[in-house]
C-alpha cells in the first residue's frame, strides 16, 4: 500500500527536511512548513526514525472543498476509515482553520470525529465505541475552505527523541538545534564545540549526525500499533538504522561556565547513549581557546529574555566577539533573538537565516571560515 505523506516541520526549515527525505531516496514537494513525499509502510518508518529537523509524520488521506460543517462531515465520512482503524481505536482530533467559512475548530473537530465514529459503527455494527486500544490521532486543517484530513503517524513530536529526561531552563527543540548543525555544513573530520552548551542538546544532536545514528531510535511511534504499517516493519526499518551506525571518532566538546548544568547535560548524554562521544568542559565561553584548526562552533546563547538580563545578555555578546575574532579557520554560528547581535558581537555575518526556536523568532548568525586543506582538496577533484 501506498500512501500521500507529508513532513511537517518549522517554518524556514523547509529545505533541510526535503533534502533529508530525498537522502532517503524519496522524491518531494515543498510548501510552507511541510514536505509532500509518497511512500509505503517502511518509508513511514524510516521517516520517523530519521528525519532530524521534521516534526511530525503524516499519511494525508484526503483533500475536499468545505464550505459547510456537511461538506465537512461528508468529505471526511468518504474515508475509508475501517480499513485504517479497529473498532476499539482512541481516535483524538486536533484541528485548525485559516480563512475559512468554518472558523470554529471545536466544532470541526466535533464533525469530524462524528463523521469517523459513525463510520466505525456502520462497518461494526455497535452503538459506541471503546476507545480503549490504539491511538489514531486525526488532523483536521481548514485552509480557506478547503479541508484536509491526516492521520498522525508520530504520535509524540519528532524532536521528542527519547534523550532530553530532565527540564532544561529555555530549552532548545532537538529539531532546531540538529538543523543549526546540518547548516553548519560540519562533518566527522573537523572539531566541533559548543561553548554555551547549556543542557547539550546541540552536542548531542551533533554526535547523532556525525555517528549516523538514526534520531528516532529511543523511541516509539503510533504507527507501530497499527494494522497496516505495525511493529514488524519498524523492527525493519530499526534493524536497518542500526546496520548504518559508523563508529568514528569526533572531536565534540560541550562546555558551560555553569557546574549544574553541564551535570545536566552529561545525564543528557547518557541517555542518548554518546556520552563516549561528547567532552564535556566547565569553561567560560569568554576566554574561548581551542588548539585546532578549521573548527566549528555552533551554539544558542542566551537571549536577554528569559534566561538572563538584556543588558547581561549584550555584554556576554560583546566579548563572545572578541574572543571569537581570534578563531581565523574556524566557521561559528549562532542563534539569538537579539535585534542587534551584528553590532554588538562586532562584526557582520557573512549569511542571516530566520530560524523559529518556538514561538520565538530567532536568526542564525553565520560566519563561514575556509574550509579544511583537505576539504579543498576534494573540492578541486570535484571541478
Amino acid at each position: 500500500m501506498e500512501f500521500e505523506l507529508v513532513a511537517t516541520c518549522a517554518f524556514g526549515l523547509e529545505a533541510l527536511t526535503a533534502r533529508e527525505l530525498q537522502n532517503l531516496g524519496y522524491e518531494t514537494r515543498s510548501e510552507n512548513g511541510l514536505i509532500r513525499f509518497r511512500g509505503d509502510a517502511m518509508a513511514v518508518a524510516r521517516a520517523n526514525l530519521w528525519l532530524r529537523t521534521a516534526e511530525r509524520v503524516f499519511i494525508e488521506l484526503a483533500s475536499f472543498q468545505a464550505d459547510t460543517f456537511e461538506d465537512l462531515y461528508q468529505g471526511t465520512r468518504a474515508i475509508d476509515w475501517p480499513e485504517l482503524l479497529p473498532v476499539d481505536a482512541n481516535i483524538p482530533v486536533v484541528g485548525r482553520s485559516v480563512k475559512s467559512a468554518l472558523h470554529s475548530v471545536p466544532a470541526c473537530q466535533s464533525i469530524v470525529k462524528r463523521a469517523i465514529v459513525d463510520s466505525l459503527q456502520n462497518k461494526y455494527g455497535q452503538a459506541t465505541l471503546p476507545e480503549t486500544g490504539v491511538l489514531g490521532r486525526v488532523e483536521v486543517s481548514l485552509l480557506k475552505d478547503v479541508a484536509t484530513i491526516r492521520l498522525d503517524t508520530s504520535g509524540s513530536g519528532l524532536h521528542r527523541r527519547g534523550y532530553r529526561l530532565l527540564n532544561a531552563i529555555a530549552p532548545l527543540r532537538e529539531t532546531l538545534a540538529a538543523a543549526m548543525v546540518l547548516l553548519s555544513r560540519w562533518d566527522a573530520h573537523r572539531p566541533f564545540r559548543d561553548p554555551l552548551c547549556g543542557s547539550g542538546t546541540i552536542a548531542i544532536e551533533a554526535a547523532l549526525y556525525g555517528r549516523r545514528i538514526a534520531p528516532g531510535l529511543l523511541r516509539s511511534f503510533d504507527a507501530e500499533d497499527w494494522t497496516f504499517v505495525g511493529e514488524e516493519v519498524f523492527a525493519k526499518a530499526r534493524a536497518e538504522a542500526e546496520a548504518a551506525r559508523r563508529n568514528v571518532d569526533l572531536d565534540i566538546v560541550a562546555s558551560d561556565n555553569d557546574p549544574e548544568v553541564l551535570e545536566l547535560c552529561r545525564r543528557h548524554l547518557r541517555y542518548a547513549e554518546v556520552d563516549d562521544v561528547v567532552r564535556v568542559e566547565q569553561a567560560d565561553a569568554r576566554r574561548f581557546k581551542v588548539d585546532r584548526d578549521y573548527g566549528v562552533i555552533v551554539s544558542n546563547p542566551p537571549y536577554g529574555e528569559r534566561l538572563m538580563e538584556v543588558q547581561e545578555a549584550e555584554s556576554l555578546y560583546r566579548d563572545l566577539g572578541k574572543a571569537f575574532r581570534k578563531l581565523d579557520t574556524w566557521s561559528i554560528f549562532l542563534l539569538t533573538s537579539h535585534p542587534q547581535f551584528e553590532r554588538l558581537y562586532g562584526k557582520q555575518a557573512d549569511k542571516r537565516r530566520k530560524l523559529y526556536n518556538g514561538r520565538i523568532e530567532t536568526h542564525l548568525y553565520q560566519y563561514f571560515g575556509p574550509l579544511p586543506p583537505r576539504h579543498m582538496e576534494y573540492h578541486a577533484l570535484q571541478q
